[in-house]
């Protein structure tokens, strides 16, 4: 009979998501990790799995304690219930908390205290798992836990469980060279912190689970606890459950050759809509369906109307876009023109008009680092962009200087949609 440890990312219990509709504002609770860790348990339940692994940052911060105790304090009775172990380590986020919530909940076996290493075994029906666990001893951690560390591996599969900051030397989040991982001699390594879940794969995963849920457009994708199966003393499969409540993802909407939105504005919701119905086929595949997806839609092509092509879609629209087959609830968090010139721009640059000299300086963006000209153009760029981040009006933000790259990218964007409306005015006085 085969072994299930069920391996959950970083929860985060405590947090809302950010960039709701205000439709979906009050859902707050249940679409971010709160929404989750219940469906984890719902699941872990249901497919009857032996135990569950916390990786860490299960709670978001010191002041979530009674939330995250109440909601903590409820999954846990209730996979303990099934005859489900509850297992986990501390992260840097509730290296504090998360020992102070363990006192109150007795069934939750926290490993590796005080950031020494321990082992625990599981065992189902002659399979054994010995599951190797490292907590936080305190907020940072600039050396990596596994210097010097030998594990004595009894027979039989072993995993690691760890909140770690992988190949990233100087870290205060306990660095942990990749090697260091490899040379550990485990069977593999199921790792918290970063948020991106890593492609794991059997006989041997080891990456980062990523979090249980997008807590904003910058973690789109699939999201979800991992399932480990074990059968005689090896990994036989890995699968990831995809069941956020909330999940974020990217559209690019290609609306090069529509005609004028102003006059007919069908093609352009037939192009986006398309592309949601497309994305929607895909959700549909997950162990369970979220109950809202949040878009971030950039238009692309070549065409001089992509901003009005995005002065299309009203508020309302925006916030409920379209409604998936089983009612998934799909929204646009925000709508980028990314679109091209219908002309080249180099073909631009060879006049002497207002769309010519911006052609020329958009060009310099693609010159070479070392170019004189587009050096010179960022640094102008970059002293403008500083002397507004100084203003008084920013300061409470504490914004860092904007880089090379992003200033970069600021006047391409920026220099391109004054381009369309320069395009627009010639083409509207021709």
């Amino acid at each position: 009979m085969p072994l299930k440890l069920l391996a959950v990312g970083d929860l985060h219990l405590g947090r809302r998501p950010s960039r709701l509709p205000a439709e979906l504002a009050s859902r707050g609770r249940s679409l971010g990790p709160s929404g989750s860790w219940d469906r984890t348990v719902t699941a872990a339940i249901a497919e009857r799995v032996d135990a569950v692994a916390l990786a860490g940052d299960v709670v978001d911060r010191d002041d979530d304690f009674f939330e995250a105790l109440r909601d903590l304090q409820t999954g846990v009775e209730r996979l303990v219930a099934a005859g489900i172990r509850v297992l986990g380590v501390a992260g840097n986020h509730d290296v504090t908390v998360l020992p102070q919530l363990v006192e109150q909940i007795d069934s939750f076996e926290l490993l590796g205290a005080g950031g020494r290493w321990q082992r625990v075994c599981l065992e189902s029906g002659g399979t054994m798992l010995h599951l190797w666990g490292w907590s936080f001893p305190q907020t940072q951690v600039f050396t990596s836990p596994l210097t010097g560390v030998d594990f004595d591996r009894p027979p039989g599969v072993n995993l690691g469980l760890l909140h770690c900051n992988r190949d990233q030397p100087g870290s205060p989040y306990a660095p942990v060279p990749r090697r260091e991982l490899e040379g550990a001699g485990l069977d593999g390594w199921l790792l918290g912190h970063v948020h991106q879940p890593d492609a794991l794969s059997a006989p041997h995963p080891s990456g980062y689970l990523g979090c249980v849920t997008g807590m904003n457009p910058g973690e789109p994708g699939a999201r979800g606890p991992w399932l480990l199966t074990m059968e005689g003393g090896r990994i036989e499969e890995i699968t990831q459950w995809v069941l956020a409540p909330l999940r974020w993802e990217r559209l690019e909407v290609d609306i090069a050759g529509i005609p004028d939105p102003g006059q007919d504005s069908g093609e352009v919701r037939k192009r986006l809509l398309s592309r949601v119905r497309e994305l929607d086929a895909e959700v549909n595949k997950a162990y369970r369906l979220p109950d809202a997806v949040g878009l971030r839609v950039k238009l692309t092509g070549r065409t001089r109307f992509g901003e009005k092509a995005a002065e299309l879609f009203s508020e309302e629209e925006r916030a409920h876009i379209h409604g998936g087959q089983e009612g998934t609830h799909y929204f646009i968090e925000r709508l980028e023109v990314l679109t091209q010139p219908e002309v080249e721009l180099a073909e631009l640059a060879k006049t002497a008009d207002p769309p010519g000299l911006l052609a020329r300086r958009l060009l310099l963006l693609d010159e070479p680092a070392e170019h004189v000209g587009r050096r010179k153009l960022l640094a102008e760029a970059q002293d403008k962009l500083s002397e507004q981040s100084r203003k008084a009006t920013w300061q409470g933000l504490r914004l860092n200087p904007p880089d090379e790259a992003a200033v970069a990218l600021w006047l391409r964007r920026s220099g391109m949609r004054l381009l369309e409306k320069l395009l627009a005015q010639q083409g509207e006085s021709a």
